[in-house]
């Protein structure tokens, strides 16, 4: 029986007091905090699950330097210090020169500069390197390679082989830290999994010095998506997120605002290292959050920065607004 496999049977409960014991030995009482900021909703694929998807009917807009400006000042006044820039799919209406320009203006109000956006050559990431990113993230959204083109029919982003890629990219071109995971609710969840632990293992074998950053998000209901997401539910996300700290105790945990506020704050004692807070998922909705277009999905935490960093003390945790800065 292999490790992994003799996690899986263990009792929740154990794998939860294992996980908390070891997420206090490594980061202590540390939680970080960051927001996601999204500049353009414009996407050449046609993920049939993604409400950005190139088939869907929505308003898509590209925010110009002046509204990213705009945008970055009104997320830092709330205190905000780390963001993660995001795109739509697309290297004609969101192209290197675009994303160069937008991390250029979030310099001046963000010590800490993270992009989820299409995947890249390494010379392309070496390029964001320069500009000021020390982060991205990608999700690999499925590992099962036969299931995979149905999923993403159309655009760069039906390349299975390429998008695997993209974290080693990332690393050899010197981003600090590599974001990835798999969307949960696509697949059955556990070969996913086990998918998934196989590809950090790999990445952090193959690049010591990088930073791993992992997150389990579970797919929402989207309206005129394809794809029914198949249930996950919070116990089975639970014992995966423990396994994944008992397996990786250095590695960044991440929990969005896709989850609800319950949920997040009762498994942020076990494991969680990282979650985002008083997000908005619509291009322009810091500065104009009555924006009149669909997100690519709608926050279940809607709890603001304040609320949020509140609960973190009353519980005793230590909100981490930045712990990165460039000299």
């Amino acid at each position: 029986m292999s490790k992994l496999d003799a996690l899986f049977q263990r009792d929740t409960e154990d794998l939860a007091q294992e996980a908390q014991r070891i997420t206090r030995q490594y980061w202590g009482r540390a939680i970080s905090l960051f927001a996601p900021l999204y500049i353009s909703n414009f996407c050449e694929n046609a993920c049939v699950y993604c409400g950005f998807s190139s088939r869907m009917h929505i308003k898509r807009e590209k925010l110009t330097p002046e509204q990213i400006d705009a945008e970055c000042k009104a997320l830092a006044a709330t205190g905000i210090q780390n963001v993660l820039l995001l795109t739509g799919e697309s290297h004609i209406k969101s192209p290197l020169s675009y994303l160069i320009e937008a991390v250029e203006i979030a310099k001046k109000y963000f010590p800490n500069i993270a992009v989820e956006v299409q995947p890249m050559d390494t010379d392309d990431y070496r390029q964001l390197v320069a500009a000021g990113v020390d982060g991205m993230t990608c999700f690999q959204e499925t590992y099962d390679e036969a299931l995979y083109p149905s999923l993403h029919p159309k655009g760069r982003k039906h390349d299975y082989r390429y998008r695997l890629g993209t974290p080693y990219r990332a690393a050899e071109a010197g981003i600090r830290r590599v974001g990835f995971g798999a969307l949960l609710g696509l697949n059955d969840w556990r070969p996913e999994v086990e998918a998934l632990f196989a590809h950090v293992a790999d990445v952090e074998n193959r690049f010591p010095g990088t930073d791993i950053a992992i997150s389990f998000p579970r797919l929402l209901p989207i309206e005129g998506a394809l794809v029914k997401p198949k249930p996950i539910s919070d116990e089975v996300l639970v014992r995966i997120m423990c396994i994944a700290r008992i397996l990786f105790p250095r590695v960044c945990i991440t929990l969005s605002t896709r989850e609800n506020a319950r949920f997040r704050d009762n498994v942020l004692p076990i494991m969680v290292t990282q979650i985002s807070a008083a997000s908005a998922t619509t291009v322009g909705g810091y500065a104009r959050p009555r924006v009149d277009h669909d997100g690519q999905f709608a926050p279940s935490d809607e709890r603001s920065l304040a609320e949020v960093k509140k609960m973190l003390i009353t519980k005793g945790y230590d909100p981490v607004f930045t712990d990165w800065r460039r000299l």
